[in-house]
């Protein structure tokens, strides 16, 4: 059991949190002459700043208790968060996974938080023998695991996550963002079985509402009330609460619509195969693949002429390129493009 009281720092200990216009009054109805707002028009009224109805509607869909859930503006807004409640500047640590996510580095610079990266073996699984020596350094305070990952697109071996949790005694971050477009379950299930572990998920990817800026968090009851301690107080808008409330009406659509990723991304595979151009196709549990290919500046320099944008990751994983899966004409247009290019 992982013992948060020392694990917060102790100014988020100490903290009184803001308490805004919307907290000392919740209802819905009367004259409010509270919150200093203009009093014409139609979106002069600040948000409800504890998101309830959407909670409520999540809540519903992923079968978890309201009192586990936090909205965040993005999941970043989540990582930053995770790192200003756990870690003091200058003096923790967090441990990341090479290659993955790049906002969990650039949120640990921000925060003054020094990283360990970690690399994943050759088949992008993590190194437990690299891993648990590390795991007993006092000051290491957080871990980000991304699966499935990107880049790689690969779903972590779920008997590793589970070890790293019983093992490591500080947080453990586990970021599910396309977990949607596999059959792995979801961590979310068991988050009352690890007091040290916070799920992240969002709707900007399966869901559609990459501009709506709506991350999601899963933990027992005490982190979630530090994550309400310290974020900004309306740190959801109006508009994009009732995006993703909107949004959630539709769950049969959003099925559908990864139902035909998913048989895309199978397509799109097979057709990058037949290519000379392309050396190696990456399993992908996600909605994009990563390939290796001959030269992955020149190809992707050449396919940004054709207006066709990938990702190139030669930086992080050599002469690769991560392709998100299109529609079906997209990714035809893709194909036809790099049949083109000889190297």
């Amino acid at each position: 059991m992982t013992d948060l009281n020392k694990l917060v720092r102790e100014n988020v200990k100490a903290l009184t949190p803001y308490s805004s216009a919307r907290d000392e009054f919740i209802g819905k109805e009367g004259v409010f002459l509270d919150a200093n707002e203009n009093p014409y028009g139609k979106l002069n009224r600040y948000p409800d700043p504890h998101q309830s109805e959407l909670k409520s509607a999540v809540s519903k869909l992923k079968g978890i208790a309201e009192e586990n859930i936090f909205i965040g503006n993005g999941s970043d807004e989540i990582i930053d968060l995770c790192y200003r409640i756990f870690c003091n500047p200058g003096t923790d640590k967090a441990l990341i996974f090479s290659p993955s996510y790049g906002m969990y580095e650039v949120s640990a610079a921000i925060n003054d938080v020094k990283t360990i990266k970690v690399p994943l073996n050759m088949n992008f699984q993590i190194d437990m023998e690299a891993l648990v020596p590390l795991l007993s350094d006092e000051y290491l305070k957080l871990i980000f695991i991304c699966t499935p990952n990107n880049p790689t697109g690969n779903c972590i071996n779920n008997t590793d996550i589970e070890s790293v949790l019983s093992h490591f005694k500080g947080i453990v971050i586990l970021d599910e963002a396309y977990s949607d477009f596999n059959d792995q379950p979801s961590f979310i299930n068991i988050i009352g079985s690890y007091s040290n572990l916070i799920v992240i998920q969002t709707f900007s990817k399966a869901l559609g509402l990459a501009a709506a800026r709506i991350g999601m968090a899963f933990a027992n009851e005490e982190i979630i009330s530090f994550l309400n301690k310290i974020k900004p107080p309306y740190n959801v808008s109006l508009l994009n609460q009732r995006a993703a409330l909107k949004r959630l009406t539709s769950i049969s659509e959003t099925e559908y619509q990864v139902k035909r990723i998913k048989k895309e991304r199978e397509r799109l595979s097979f057709d990058l195969q037949q290519l000379g151009i392309v050396k190696k196709i990456y399993p992908s549990d996600a909605n994009f693949l990563l390939v290796k290919v001959t030269d992955a500046t020149y190809i992707y320099n050449e396919l940004v002429e054709n207006r066709l944008i990938v990702r190139n990751r030669t930086a992080i994983v050599e002469n690769c390129l991560r392709i998100t899966v299109g529609t079906r004409y997209e990714n035809s247009r893709l194909v036809k493009a790099l049949k083109k290019i000889t190297i």
